[in-house]
């Protein structure tokens, strides 16, 4: 007697954004042999990410982090505020990244190795779709670490920012974009980039605009725009 498949069954819908071409092959070839999961969409960075995330609204989204034109982190911000119920797993060579705990308070509910066995992508695109956690064991190790640490409250007048992410805030406050804030500074725009990174994350803050408030409200707002180059 021939085996009956059951066709009601809906497939995992899955979009993929990585900016190397071999890894997007590598994940076109495991996710084909997987009855259960189809591979919507590949995106080659965060922005084209954002786009076809809103157009094609996919069940699971992975999501790598070190990306041009919008990093991983940025687009996962993106992502979640248009829509808060998105499932992403982040996927990375760098496990150490502080950015990999950036992502996972974006929104991010999986964070995997690039060099993993593919089981363990399918496993965790399952565990994801049905809203759970999957986080690499290193990584959850680090995580309960940082949980178990005392929390310190949000800090006032520049409290934890190094003296650079203090002169960045500044000119957050006077509306400057990242591409005039390294003019200015004399730095690449991807430094400042990961300098607002850092400031949004020690302050507790979701965005520029509420950092350049908060900067205003702690009086650190004060500077003078220097001349450029």
């Amino acid at each position: 007697m021939n085996e009956i498949k059951d066709i009601t069954a809906t497939p995992i819908r899955v979009l993929f954004a990585d900016d190397h071409p071999l890894i997007r092959q590598g994940m076109g070839i495991a996710l084909s042999a997987q009855e259960d999961i189809s591979l919507e969409a590949t995106a080659t960075n965060g922005q084209e990410a954002v786009a076809l995330a809103k157009q094609i609204r996919p069940d699971v989204i992975i999501m790598d982090l070190q990306m041009p034109v919008m990093d991983g982190i940025t687009a996962i911000r993106e992502i979640m505020l248009d829509d808060p119920t998105s499932r992403i797993i982040v996927l990375t060579s760098f496990p150490d990244d502080d950015s990999v705990f950036q992502a996972i308070k974006a929104g991010a509910k999986g964070f995997l190795l690039k060099d993993m066995d593919p089981t363990e992508l399918i496993a965790a695109i399952h565990a994801v779709h049905n809203d759970e956690v999957a986080l690499h064991p290193s990584v959850a190790r680090k995580l309960m670490k940082e949980i178990k640490e005392p929390q310190q409250s949000r800090p006032g007048k520049g409290e934890m920012l190094t003296p650079r992410e203090i002169e960045i805030l500044q000119y957050l406050a006077q509306g400057l974009s990242n591409r005039e804030i390294a003019e200015t500074l004399t730095v690449s725009t991807r430094t400042v980039t990961t300098h607002v990174r850092n400031i949004l994350d020690k302050l507790h803050l979701a965005n520029r605009t509420q950092a350049a408030l908060y900067a205003i409200e702690q009086g650190i707002s004060d500077v003078s725009r220097k001349p450029k180059n």
